[in-house]
């Protein structure tokens, strides 16, 4: 039998699943990967306006720790995507969906890691704010970081409209 901390975190996946789908959100829509697993999500994320991602459709998936929300889900895009903050095998990095508490390297403060207040789409609006402004300090993909920064109309504007032709593509 679960434990009524699994049971909550269940409860509480399929309260915003139910809410999203009631009230969809502009920039995403989120579903799950098998009705039967309410720990894995699968979300369509629109590449934000006014960004090299606009016009995009980028696929990932949430997978949700049986400790949720103590623990955060982890974010891996399926569609490939060049950013900073995503690695080459679509894992997104973001602060958000760090472990909470205190970073052992300083780079973030306890707060702009996970909190168990977030959800759903508090998580998906963090990662669209991430691709419109990359967060180049701590980057993922160091590639992806040095492109943005050394040739951000070229080579990285270039590797960005590859992605998201190919995402039309995969509709």
């Amino acid at each position: 039998m679960a434990s009524p901390g699994q049971d909550q975190g269940a409860l509480l996946l399929r309260r915003q699943l139910t809410e999203l789908q009631k009230n969809p959100v502009e920039g995403f829509s989120a579903g799950l990967v098998d009705d039967d697993d309410i720990h894995k999500w699968e979300v369509l994320i629109i590449g934000p306006a006014d960004t090299f991602y606009e016009g995009g459709y980028f696929k990932a998936h949430l997978i949700f720790p049986k400790e949720y929300p103590q623990r955060p889900p982890k974010m891996r895009f399926v569609t490939e995507i060049w950013h900073p903050n995503v690695e080459k095998n679509g894992d997104v990095c973001i602060s958000i969906l760090h472990e909470p508490g205190e970073d052992k390297w300083g780079y973030e403060k306890a707060e702009e890691r996970w909190l168990p207040i977030h959800t759903v789409e508090t998580i998906l609006i963090s990662v669209i704010s991430m691709l419109a402004d990359p967060n180049d300090e701590s980057p993922a993909n160091v590639d992806a970081a040095k492109d943005w920064r050394q040739d951000y109309n070229g080579e990285f504007r270039k590797k960005v409209m590859r992605c998201v032709r190919k995402s039309q593509d995969s509709l």
